[in-house]
Order: structure tokens, then sequence, then C-alpha cells
């Protein structure tokens, strides 16, 4: 198969319903251009329930989507002019699917279905096109110690080690992440790390050239910053540091993280404070040292991502209905606010 050529879209993924106080329609389509405000509008795929995340699939000019609150993912095949073409769903084992990657051959989409508590194999066919799930895995452990939020094991996070040799889980209701390996057509738990109780971990991001992993907690809004073994597939945790200013006392909870691609920063965005924290790496000590914190431009930033030149943060204001661009200093980290887009209840970034 070849690689089409680039096409030079972005995907925003927004929120429906009135459950989750929505006033988005779907996914809307855009043609990138110089900075967020060079987006031009290119459409909207309507009648999706929460497309809560997006991924894509530059080797089949693919876009997948998991549907907050739902049991399904969907495919779309990308045209050149930005329009995307059904390519149908498939039942992905489990409840409030939040979260996907693709496995690195391609031949599955891995599902984090948070409400009830596993990680399924969704196979994909040659078109891109998805099959019902083939294995559901089932993840371990005691519920945490908040009464609401950690009820049962909560998968929310899909990540690939940067080898591709195993995925990385981290489960908010358990405070644990686990460590899973594809084999053949299953999946198989490598290892567990346990965090502190009530910690929620949420989402996990690795450091592009040393064995770090930087885990950001939901309830405890925090980072802790682990040692990754490849071999053996194991996280060991290092260090922790708080997401808040130390004069924030308010009700706040961390939601996602970034690595910058020389690995010298890392932010995490505060829903609640909706600030974006702001930290140097040591990566010699295994620590995060915080820097600043950055007003997100609008409420409840539940989203992160770079932008394809790696020298732009872009957030997604999901209460706030506005997408935000930062550059990036190269030297210390900081972020200037250098774009602004209206977007109803965004929560989601994905590029092609």
């Amino acid at each position: 198969m070849s690689d089409p050529a680039p096409l030079g879209l972005a995907f925003v993924g927004c929120f429906t319903t009135e459950r989750r106080r929505a006033r988005g329609q779907g996914i809307d389509v855009y043609r990138t251009g110089n900075g967020l405000e060079g987006w031009t509008h290119l459409g909207r795929v309507e009648g999706l329930t929460n497309p809560s995340f997006l991924i894509t699939d530059p080797r089949r000019a693919a876009l997948y989507t998991v549907q907050g609150d739902g049991a399904v993912a969907s495919a779309f095949a990308a045209a050149p002019d930005g329009t995307l073409g059904a390519l149908g769903s498939a039942a992905t084992g489990g409840t409030n699917s939040v979260h996907q990657a693709l496995d690195p051959t391609g031949r599955f989409l891995i599902v984090a279905n948070y409400a009830s508590g596993s990680v399924a194999l969704l196979p994909i066919r040659p078109d891109g096109g998805l099959e019902p799930a083939c294995n559901v895995l089932p993840l371990p452990g005691d519920p945490g110690p908040h009464r609401t939020e950690q009820a049962c094991a909560h998968p929310h996070h899909v990540v690939l080690s940067p080898d591709g040799r195993h995925v990385l889980v981290p489960d908010k209701g358990v405070d644990r992440v686990f460590v899973l390996a594809v084999e053949g057509e299953r999946l198989a738990i490598v290892s567990e790390t346990a965090m502190r109780p009530g910690a929620g971990p949420r989402h996990i991001a690795f450091h592009p050239r040393v064995p770090l992993a930087f885990l950001v907690n939901e309830l405890e809004s925090s980072i802790a910053t682990c040692r990754w073994d490849a071999e053996a597939g194991t996280l060991t945790p290092l260090h922790l540091t708080p997401t808040l200013p130390p004069d924030v006392f308010s009700a706040s909870t961390a939601a996602a993280i970034v690595v910058t691609p020389d690995g010298r920063s890392v932010y995490a965005s505060n829903r609640g404070q909706d600030g974006i924290a702001r930290f140097r790496v040591d990566a010699e000590a295994g620590r995060l040292d915080p820097t600043g914190w950055t007003p997100a431009g609008g409420r409840d930033p539940r989203f992160m991502t770079l932008a394809p030149d790696g020298r732009h943060l872009l957030v997604a204001n999901e209460q706030g209905d506005r997408l935000v661009e930062f550059a990036i200093d190269p030297v210390n980290g900081d972020l200037t606010k250098t774009g602004t887009r209206p977007s109803l209840s965004p929560c989601t970034i994905a590029f092609l």
C-alpha cells in the first residue's frame, strides 16, 4: 500500500449531548493554514453521539472516532477535499469508549471502554472499516477511594510504547497503569503499576529520547514521572509533582498532558483552575520542575495536542467553546497565545 499524499486536514470532535452539557454537533473538518486562525472550515459530520476522541491512519487516509457514553467506534475515509465517507461502525464490546489507538501493524483498533472497565481489540478491514471487537480484556483491581469517580475500573487512555511492543493504559478507577501486549488476536496484561490511592491516572506521554514517561493523575491533579523499562514492559514511579499553583484551593481536575518534541518541556491542563501547567524536564534526575501556569484561554481545557509543526500547542476548551493556539518558546518552554477560534464543546483534535 502506497502512502497517500499529505492532506493538510484537521478534525475537531465536539460533544453533542445534554448529559455532557454540550452544544457541539459532531466532527468539524478544516483545511489547515497559517496558524489556527488560518484554518478553513470545510464541513461537518453530524449524527454522531459525543465523538470524544479522534485518531487518524495516514496509511489509509482514515479517521476513527469513539462515541462517549456509547458502545461503538466509527471509521471514515478522508478525501483530499476534506469529505469524510462513512465506513461504518462496530461494537467495542463495552460502554463509554473514551480513547483508541492503532496497533503498529495496522490490523487492530485498540479501544478503552471507560464505563465497563475493559480494553478491546477491533479488527480493521483492508478498506479501513472496522469489525466488532474480537477480544475484550476486563481490567482487574479494587476501586479507589473516590465515591463517585472510582466505582470500578475506568481505563482512560491507550498509548503505544515508543518501540510499539506494549500498550499502556492508565486506569482512573483502580489507580493503576496497565501495560498490555497484543498476542495474536488477544490482549494480555504484562505488568501493573500502582499510583497513590485516589490519584486517578488519566493520560500518559513518553519522553522522545530517554526512557521516561509522564503520567497525569486527574483526581489529585499531579504528574508522576516514571522510568520505563522497554524490555520488561514495566513502569517505575520516580517523582510526583502537583499541576496546580500552590495558592489554588478551588475544585479542579487535571486532564491532558503533552511533551515537546525536544523533550525539554511538559504541559498539563487543569479543568477548574483553567490553566496550563508548564514544567521543565530534568531527565537526569527523573523529575519535573514547575516553571509557571498559563491561562488556557477558556473554561475546562479538556484536550491539548501539538500542531503538526511541533512548535505550537493547541488547546480545546470544552466548556469555553474555544480552540486556542500557543507558540512554544524553544528555550524556556513559555507559552504565548497566537490564535483562537470558536468551536462548540470541543474535546479532541486530530490531523491528517
